[in-house]
């Protein structure tokens, strides 16, 4: 198994000090439903704003709102690979890398750091609206709300499956990627919320 984090092997009911300083330390922790809200409720504001300040049909609407829902799973898968699962060559990289993603796999179980502090889900909304209404205008107020909706799907998948044990149906996949991801193989089950781009660019779990 490639280590990613600090540990030989994960502590799966342990919890990394990540600051010396307590406020630093209390605000880098936040309950699951804080940014699930967040985004839901930003979701939910941009949404009404299309439908009451745009002329963009109810149809194109949808499919926004949908291309929103893939591009965040195409960002989600993107991130865990190529910078989550960064080569920390430098001090820096290693230091961001631990972090970011190589605490959770040394921590796996530590509830409070399964999403990123409020203040920085914020700041994630506001950049990622900002970005989209760049490119594409007033079309972002549909897409994005489909994309933070995503978001939200994404962090609350990834709690769940660290949580509680597998369903018996067909969301089992899910867990099982995810358990073979942290416990087996790194390099492979980059999708927490879908298998998709797993499926199309190769990274799913061999089957034994």
């Amino acid at each position: 198994m490639k280590k990613i984090g600090r540990l030989e092997k994960p502590d799966n009911f342990g919890s990394a000090k990540m600051f010396d300083n307590p406020l630093l330390e209390r605000i880098s922790r936040t309950h699951i439903s804080i940014p699930i809200t967040m985004f839901l409720g930003i979701s939910v504001v941009l949404e009404y704003y299309a439908i009451t300040t745009t002329q963009i049909t109810w149809y194109m609407g949808v499919g926004l709102f949908f291309g929103g829902l893939i591009g965040f799973s195409f960002v989600e898968y993107m991130m865990h690979k190529y910078f989550f699962h960064m080569e920390p060559n430098t001090p820096m990289k290693d230091k961001l890398q631990y972090s970011v993603h190589g605490v959770h796999h040394d921590y796996p179980k530590d509830k409070d750091r399964l999403a990123m502090p409020p203040f920085v889900s914020a700041a994630y909304a506001a950049i990622i609206y900002l970005v989209f209404n760049l490119i594409m205008g007033e079309f972002a107020l549909y897409f994005v709300p489909g994309f933070l909706f995503g978001y939200a799907g994404y962090l609350a998948v990834h709690y769940v499956v660290h949580a509680y044990q597998p369903p018996k149906n067909f969301l089992k996949v899910l867990w099982v990627n995810h358990a073979i991801h942290h416990y087996k193989d790194p390099d492979v089950a980059f999708g927490v919320s879908s298998p998709l781009w797993d499926i199309l660019l190769g990274t799913m779990p061999k089957k034994d």
